[in-house]
């Protein structure tokens, strides 16, 4: 899809910032669209644990991060118009990004490695698998 420049210091991605380019629709964002989505990223991360299909130390980064987004700590992250399409890819792929990149802080790495991976380990579920 090419190259996308995010702006420095952003914890959401490259599709997070297409999906804004792409969808200005409105101006309006979600009141605190974080907290539902990440609530359930945790507990997929917990699972996803418990049935070893993610190892220990990569969950309880995913949780603490989901945590700090469920906080309100990362709410100027979610950037994206509250109408875009209407599958919901565009929130998803922000809360995966910004879970995953904050988690590859936690853990000491650099945003963007992808060493912590929006779709691979915070969007590892079990009702994905």
């Amino acid at each position: 899809m090419g190259e996308m420049r995010v702006p420095a210091g952003s914890y959401y991605g490259a599709q997070t910032q297409r999906a804004a380019l792409n969808f200005p629709i409105s101006g309006l964002r979600f009141p605190r669209p974080s907290s539902a989505l990440c609530l359930i990223k945790k507990a997929a991360a917990e699972t996803s644990r418990e049935l070893g299909l993610l190892d220990p130390e990569t969950a309880k980064v995913i949780i603490q991060a989901a945590d700090e987004v469920i906080d309100g700590r990362l709410d100027d992250q979610f950037v994206l118009d509250i109408f875009q399409t209407g599958s919901g890819t565009s929130t998803n792929m922000n809360a995966n990004e910004v879970i995953a990149n904050r988690a590859i802080e936690l853990r000491g790495g650099r945003i963007g490695s992808k060493e912590i991976h929006p779709n691979d380990h915070v969007n590892l579920g079990p009702i994905e698998q």
